[in-house]
């Protein structure tokens, strides 16, 4: 295959190029803000859905429960999130955008923005429409939840066995 013709029936692949590609930029553009993507995630949930319970939070975002509370323990920390007494079930806890959180995710938006202009800076307004269609339709095919980055899913995941590297054969490790 000639070096032209790489990429013209490889859909998928591009996909999954500017797919890691996008989240890599995006993940150091949120850096210099001192957040990751799953922080700008949460923060931009909470905007929409206010007064989720973190059992709802996690379920929507499909992470397990337990990495959830660490990622919100900092982001409570940085008073950017607040937890409230559920008024319906005093076991659960409500979450909360604080004031500071708000102004967190208007810079998130910003930099949300600006990373999306560069990275479709190729096509004009139109062909970013119809991209945008035709990926919202794929997405919703695969089975996709709207809004939610399917990379919760591995947050806290531990690591299989077979996903471990191993160490070069050749030498005896130190412990042997």
């Amino acid at each position: 295959m000639n070096p032209h013709e790489m990429g013209r029936r490889q859909p998928a692949f591009l996909l999954a190029q500017l797919g890691a590609h996008a989240a890599s930029q995006f993940a150091e553009r949120l850096g210099v803000l001192e957040f990751t993507p799953a922080d700008a995630g949460i923060l931009r949930l909470l905007l929409i859905e206010a007064g989720l319970s973190q059992q709802d939070l996690a379920e929507k975002l499909r992470i397990h429960p337990s990495r959830l509370v660490a990622i919100l323990d900092n982001l409570e920390k940085r008073q950017l999130v607040e937890r409230r007494a559920n008024p319906d079930d005093r076991r659960l806890y409500s979450l909360y955008l604080t004031k500071d959180g708000e102004e967190a995710l208007e810079k998130i938006g910003k930099v949300a923005r600006e990373h999306q202009d560069a990275l479709l800076s190729a096509l004009n307004n139109d062909e970013q429409d119809e991209l945008s269609a035709l990926l919202l339709r794929i997405a919703d095919q695969q089975g996709l939840v709207r809004g939610v980055h399917p990379g919760y899913q591995r947050l806290g995941t531990p690591r299989r066995k077979a996903d471990k590297v191993e160490p070069p054969t050749g030498r005896a490790s130190e412990s042997s």
